[in-house]
């Protein structure tokens, strides 16, 4: 049975951004809700579009039972896991904003994250705690919500999170936030009032009103009473971050070991801000006319920066180069300082040859953080 998406489309009028790519991408309904596999998760983090307008498939019972039946556990994870589920999995959109907000995070955020799951500080979650996450980024969802027809918006809700919800708020606020918060920010803020509030206890009317999804059976188990460390925690979120860099790789690498500069170029470029990519592409070409290629080490390094680029900023500022140009040793060693990344001298060139527009062999402070802050959260600044 399949639903066309013409029917539900003028949903999409009262869905954010983040909840239309969701929908776009999507290819599963079961009760209601809707689910990405793995492989379209793969697809909505690394291409702009889907390949083909889908319609949404609905699940039975049975069907459910028996994707989640062959789920591995944690500790069976690797840097595949979402290639060898492929079409055999399913990911709620709470989940969906949970894996984008980790392909964003430094390493040394990991244990942060961890620890904001782990309430009673037991040094182990289990999935009372982890389903918290569900009710967190619904609240905050809420307050983001369109006016417009309520029968349309709780349709809109039972879609994304599978019940329909209340307007009364769980989380006690002191009024609404001056600035639009990240889901990460939401998340950090909001787990730490969890063992003061009814959200707790809401998790286990959650859990029993839900459906078990993919990732609630690789943390928990099938029977959900498994808990999770902070080691295979770390190993699955680092094993993400390197699973989507090694298909954007893998994707132009052509079977090689590297890709072209001028590809590294695209792949930057992409998601970002930037209108006419071509006089980026075109001064790059002009100053690196002998391609030497890049690594995928070096590309991995190159993005592990990126998601330390706040406290890039900061060392930068330090620096009191915040409304200057610099050059590529001052770069080089900026990153070091703040984020423990040794980027190559290769890397570090290519990438000023691709910014520096005026060819003055100076980065542009202000408009290279701009890009790479529109690049890091994929459009979705």
């Amino acid at each position: 049975v399949t639903e066309d998406r013409s029917d539900l489309e003028d949903l999409h009028l009262y869905a954010t951004p983040r909840e239309q790519r969701f929908r776009r991408f999507a290819s599963l309904e079961f009760e209601g809700q809707l689910y990405m596999t793995p492989y379209d998760f793969i697809q909505a983090v690394t291409n702009d579009e889907p390949k083909c307008a889908k319609k949404w498939r609905s699940l039975s019972k049975q069907e459910l039972n028996q994707i989640l039946m062959e789920t591995p556990p944690v500790w069976k994870g690797s840097s595949k896991l979402f290639r060898n589920l492929n079409e055999k999995g399913v990911i709620s959109y709470t989940e969906y904003l949970f894996l984008l907000c980790i392909l964003t995070k430094p390493h040394a955020g990991f244990r942060i994250a961890f620890n904001m799951f782990d309430t009673d500080g037991n040094e182990m979650v289990d999935k009372k705690e982890f389903l918290v996450l569900q009710e967190i980024f619904r609240k905050k969802n809420e307050k983001r919500e369109r006016k417009g027809d309520e029968e349309k918006r709780a349709m809109l809700r039972l879609q994304l999170y599978g019940y329909h919800t209340s307007t009364n708020s769980v989380l006690k606020t002191e009024g609404e936030d001056p600035v639009p918060r990240s889901y990460w920010d939401t998340l950090r803020r909001s787990t730490s009032q969890a063992l003061f509030s009814d959200l707790a206890e809401r998790a286990d009317d959650i859990s029993s009103s839900l459906s078990d999804t993919t990732l609630l059976v690789h943390f928990f188990g099938k029977k959900g009473k498994a808990e999770l460390n902070f080691e295979d925690f770390y190993r699955f979120m680092d094993n993400l971050q390197t699973e989507v860099l090694e298909i954007e790789f893998l994707s132009y690498s052509n079977g090689m070991n590297t890709i072209s500069e001028e590809d590294f170029a695209h792949i930057l470029l992409r998601y970002t801000n930037v209108e006419n990519t071509s006089s980026y592409l075109e001064n790059m070409r002009c100053r690196i006319p002998e391609e030497k290629g890049i690594t995928f080490d070096e590309f991995r390094s190159f993005f592990q920066f990126l998601n330390n680029l706040e406290d890039f900023t900061i060392a930068m500022q330090m620096y009191n180069f915040a409304s200057r140009s610099i050059g590529q040793d001052e770069f080089k060693r900026a990153v070091y300082v703040a984020t423990g990344v040794k980027l190559s001298p290769h890397l570090v060139n290519t990438v000023f040859k691709i910014f520096d527009v005026d060819r003055d062999d100076q980065l542009s402070y202000k408009e290279f953080i701009g890009i790479m802050k529109d690049r890091l959260n994929r459009g979705f600044r």
